[in-house]
């Protein structure tokens, strides 16, 4: 590492602390108000930013990065008005920060409970979407928190152009420019020393691919918050509406391919597989025909040409591309058993009409989204109400599943006394 990133990090490191002080302090009106100024300026270089997207994207083309790289990457019209409905989201949210709860008296009449609180700095590596600059900064002020972000070097010029609306809006509205600081080098380097910054920094969110996610949760010394994949399952009970799931199973699987909530895995209950199949195989393919079906033997035997055989690689690979695993299996207990093999804990489905076996999926399968005859495309913050989401969390600790406001604070222990000394 080089001595000139490395005092570069220490400088954003003390400049992000300092910020974080400021923010924790800081009014709700005064947060929102910052949020409402980064709107009116994102609007304002609207042309600006879509124009640097552009230029990311013809250098994207240029280096051949894969079709769900360039998906991820693309920011649109539609998208940026996504952008700024979710910033006005996350501003009409309740701020959490101050929240007290679970008030109670002690029999030495002491009265205890819980104050929530900010994390402190945030770091975010992510990769692609320039989309996820503006969300993670948005929440990171709504909780009170001070962020350092580190955006993929194929989305450069997007990021940096976000980032000098944020640090603008923030400057104007009286709250630390630093609270959101965008690292303007692609230098690798960066990230080796943002993620062991524990003088510094609280808490290390990665976004992206498995390979990074794995190299970051391997080298950090600062807590991770994390998801490595996003295997998704969905199983077609012999108790599903036919109706109902089969445009269920089109949307997530053919929705948006490089998300990490598609469904990769389309698992059916034999007794409705020679009915099902056939059709749900005709629904996809008439969505996108260059979709490409691996399935079991079963399936084989029940689709075709229209399939191609599956292997053991197939049940435990995030595809971000159209191509779909099929599976046959004896009942609901064998998809379960299936999902918590191979699944990546991140969100699975149950398509039934029977009550009491959608229950029994919601207990029994270990995921942190799991869903009744609903697209596994719903996991989502803005989905969830969360107004936007700085990642999705596959741990068991703290944040699980979508990361919005409340995943970006803690909660510190408060006692208020009349005088009590221990005896």
């Amino acid at each position: 590492m080089t001595e000139s990133i490395k005092q570069m990090m220490q400088t954003l490191g003390q400049q992000a602390k300092d910020a974080s002080r400021a923010l924790a302090r800081a009014a709700t009106k005064d947060k929102n108000a910052a949020l409402k100024a980064i709107g009116e300026a994102l609007e304002a270089s609207r042309d600006t930013i879509l124009k640097a997207n552009q230029q990311d994207m013809q250098n994207g083309r240029e280096k051949d990065l894969d079709s769900a790289l360039m998906d991820r990457l693309e920011l649109t019209s539609d998208r940026f008005d996504g952008m700024l409905a979710g910033l006005s989201d996350v501003q009409s949210l309740t701020d959490p920060i101050g929240e007290i709860t679970d008030m109670a008296y002690r029999p030495s009449g002491i009265q205890l409970g819980k104050m929530r609180v900010p994390l402190g700095v945030v770091g975010m590596i992510y990769e692609s979407r320039p989309n996820v600059t503006l969300e993670a900064a948005s929440l990171a002020i709504k909780s009170g928190n001070a962020i350092i972000l580190r955006g993929g070097s194929e989305a450069f010029h997007s990021n940096q152009a976000i980032a000098k609306c944020i640090q603008s809006a923030l400057e104007s509205s009286g709250l630390p420019k630093a609270a959101v600081q965008v690292i303007d080098t692609t230098d690798r380097a960066a990230v080796g020393e943002l993620i062991t910054m524990t003088e510094f920094v609280d808490v290390i969110v990665p976004r992206g691919g498995k390979g990074l996610i794995a190299r970051i949760s391997e080298d950090a010394r600062v807590p991770v918050i994390k998801h490595l994949d996003g295997n998704c399952h969905t199983y077609v009970d012999d108790k599903a509406d036919f109706d109902k799931s089969i445009p269920i199973v089109v949307n997530a699987k053919t929705h948006r391919y490089g998300t990490c909530n598609t469904m990769e895995t389309l698992l059916v209950h034999e007794a409705i597989a020679k009915e099902f199949l056939p059709l749900a195989a005709d629904a996809i393919m008439k969505a996108d025909s260059n979709m490409e079906l691996r399935g079991c033997e079963q399936t084989q035997a029940i689709l075709g040409d229209k399939v191609t055989a599956a292997d053991e690689s197939d049940w435990e690979t995030e595809y971000l591309a159209p191509i779909l695993a099929i599976k046959v299996v004896s009942d609901m207990e064998a998809a379960i058993d299936h999902i918590n093999q191979y699944g990546s804990q991140h969100t699975d489905v149950i398509l039934t009409e029977d009550y009491t076996r959608a229950h029994a999926f919601l207990a029994q399968v270990d995921s942190a989204s799991v869903m009744i005859n609903a697209s596994s495309r719903f996991a989502d913050g803005f989905e969830y109400g969360l107004g936007a989401e700085i990642g999705i969390s596959t741990d068991k600790i703290h944040a699980r599943g979508p990361v919005g406001l409340h995943g970006l604070t803690s909660q510190k222990w408060i006692v208020f006394g009349n005088g009590e000394t221990r005896a």
